[in-house]
């Protein structure tokens, strides 16, 4: 006798005495996110929770954007700044920083020096106040957004999903995603919490409001 066997053995003889008529009380109903979110502000939920994550977010109207940026750089002591491709050009501020194109793309000497990156996103989440990149326009390869020390990324407001299965729907379903969740960061046994070990120690997420 197989242990299916047993275990469905011992089933049936635990329900022998139990009445034909007798059925279940149905299946509990499932458990929909989404309807603890009716009526929330997605955008302000998405603020709290990636602030929770240690990141700085502002929330700014489109005309503050490019200042806002620059503050971020500047409030960090950046000096260097990695620009992708297809990053919004009314977006990059003017600044005492250098600025980095990766075309031909950046050695990893290059960005492992380099002080900051500006991306943009392909959505966010507000239930888990996470950015997600997929490498398209204005994000780059994955590798610039790791090495250097500073990763300032722009929200559009009409990008932020309530939750990730609507996140999905706004994702290219072949491109490699990366969910980012706050500054870099790890701990150990004793719960210490170190950032910047395996990516970005500061994280600006400067989210721009709707016009």
């Amino acid at each position: 006798m197989s242990g299916r066997d047993t275990v469905l053995g011992d089933i049936r003889s635990a329900l022998v005495d139990v009445p034909d008529a007798e059925v279940p009380d149905g299946d509990p109903a499932l458990h929909d996110p989404r309807s603890q979110q009716a009526g929330l502000d997605v955008v302000e939920l998405f603020i709290e929770r990636a602030a929770d994550y240690r990141a700085t977010v502002v929330r700014v109207p489109p005309s503050d954007a490019v200042a806002a940026v620059g503050r971020a750089l500047t409030r960090a002591g950046a000096r260097s700044l990695v620009v992708p491709p297809g990053f919004p050009e009314d977006l990059v501020p003017e600044g005492p920083w250098s600025r980095l194109e990766d075309a031909p793309p950046l050695t990893v000497r290059q960005l492992d020096a380099a002080d900051a990156v500006l991306s943009t996103v392909a959505a966010a989440i507000a239930l888990t106040g996470t950015v997600v990149l997929d490498s398209g326009p204005g994000q780059g390869r994955r590798v610039l957004t790791l090495l250097p020390d500073q990763h300032v990324c722009v929200v559009r407001a009409s990008r932020i999903a309530a939750d990730v299965p609507e996140a999905l729907s706004l994702l290219h379903p072949r491109r490699p995603l990366t969910l980012i969740s706050g500054p870099s960061a790890t701990s150990d046994i004793e719960l210490d919490r170190v950032e910047g070990v395996h990516g970005p120690r500061t994280l600006d997420i400067v989210v721009i409001a709707d016009e």
